[in-house]
């Protein structure tokens, strides 16, 4: 039995499918050039930033990994970089220290075990130190064309604002996002939530009557605002009952 259904009847299945479905084609139009935000030329390049994006803008990445790949541009050079020049690079991203030891790490491994190359499968990459199931997933969608359903902050923050999950943990929401989502937008899904989160739907201030989902989204967890009715807190369209067990 899958997470949805141990929650939610087959009419709620049927009618937040036909509601996701309507979701995903609005985003497309609304956001047709909707891609990975992290400059890269390569697989090794996208893996590198992906690592050095954890609590950092995508934007800074972009300012830091130009240098850093012009003086380490493969898992060879930068396995054998010195430590503290690591760190003096990509000192504007934050936690410089163990990002620095994460990326000689990985390219340790790579250089190890498959040849300097970036691996293509979900469960080589999550061996690498550093790499979890979201930087895995980005280097599956972005670099192989693998599908795969990236869940950072802003995509469970919105999985959960449209009411598709009360998830909390990002491989739970992922999981849920998985049967909700068609395998062939896995990719794409996170890139569209990315951009919808930073130009309308923000965390404290969404912009609800600017939203072209507002006819679709239940708002769970939106605070009244003076634009909506005075009573308005948003609802949750999840059926609040006990986990059914299969």
């Amino acid at each position: 039995m899958s997470l949805l259904e141990e929650r939610m009847t087959a009419a709620e299945l049927k009618r937040d499918k036909t509601r996701m479905k309507k979701v995903l084609a609005i985003l497309k139009e609304t956001y047709p050039d909707a891609e990975c935000a992290l400059h890269h030329k390569n697989a090794f390049e996208l893996l590198a930033a992906t690592i050095l994006s954890a609590q950092c803008t995508d934007v800074m990445v972009n300012r830091v990994t130009p240098v850093l790949f012009a003086k380490y541009p493969d898992a060879r050079a930068l396995a054998r970089a010195p430590q503290e020049e690591v760190e003096k690079i990509i000192r504007p991203t934050g936690f410089f220290k163990n990002k620095a030891t994460s990326l000689k790490e990985m390219s340790k491994g790579l250089l190890e075990r498959h040849g300097g190359e970036v691996p293509s499968t979900l469960e080589e990459l999550t061996r690498l130190r550093g790499v979890g199931r979201k930087t895995a997933n980005v280097v599956l969608g972005n670099a192989f064309g693998v599908p795969g359903l990236v869940v950072d902050t802003h995509v469970g923050r919105l999985c959960r604002r449209l009411g598709f999950t009360r998830e909390e943990d990002p491989e739970r929401v992922e999981h849920e996002m998985m049967e909700w989502v068609p395998k062939s937008d896995w990719t794409l899904f996170s890139h569209l939530l990315i951009s919808h989160g930073r130009a309308i739907c923000g965390a404290r201030r969404p912009l609800c009557e600017r939203c072209p989902l507002n006819d679709l989204c239940p708002k769970v967890g939106v605070p009244p605002s003076p634009q909506r009715p005075a009573g308005h807190k948003g609802r949750d369209p999840l059926p609040d009952r006990s986990r059914r067990k299969g």
